[in-house]
């Protein structure tokens, strides 16, 4: 794979059902629990449509017509106050190791930023190492608990940054 054939783009129709496979996939690969997560979200059959409203956007990491990534930035649900979510954040096996999570995290929190948010909110599993780790490298810090009500109480690591 060469890095200059990948694109991170917003997300458009015909991505709907690869990006919902690839998520779904990383999942299963993770060993993350199919209830109380990402797993059994109705938006992830509809993403195009689910990110369309004011202040939400999902992008995908593309090479040629394969969807190998996403994520989005969407207000948190059910919570009272200018805080966004990173939702849905997740690769496949071959975008892996080559810079696109930082890119991908970039282009979200800038989003978020523009969309006039003040905090990003992130739920995510205490084994995905990989993700903590890039979490915290662009100031996202531990909380004690979760914020909002996402409707994911699989999910046990929460984490906050300001924007």
């Amino acid at each position: 794979m060469h890095k200059d054939t990948i694109v991170i783009r917003e997300i458009e129709l015909k991505d709907d059902a690869k990006i919902a496979e690839a998520i779904r996939s990383v999942l299963i690969e993770m060993g993350v629990p199919k209830v109380g997560t990402a797993y059994e979200d109705k938006a992830l059959d509809c993403m195009t449509e689910t990110y369309r409203e004011p202040r939400k956007a999902y992008f995908v990491v593309a090479q040629g017509e394969d969807i190998i990534g996403g994520a989005g930035i969407s207000p948190l649900d059910n919570y009272k106050g200018n805080i966004c979510e990173l939702q849905k954040m997740y690769f496949m096996p071959e975008a892996r190791g080559k810079g696109l999570g930082s890119k991908m995290m970039e282009k979200c929190l800038n989003f978020a930023k523009q969309a006039g948010f003040e905090q990003c909110y992130l739920e995510t599993m205490p084994y995905m190492d990989d993700a903590r780790k890039l979490y915290r490298k662009v100031g996202f810090e531990s909380i004690e608990k979760p914020m909002g009500d996402t409707g994911h109480y699989s999910c046990s690591v929460w984490m906050l940054k300001d924007l």
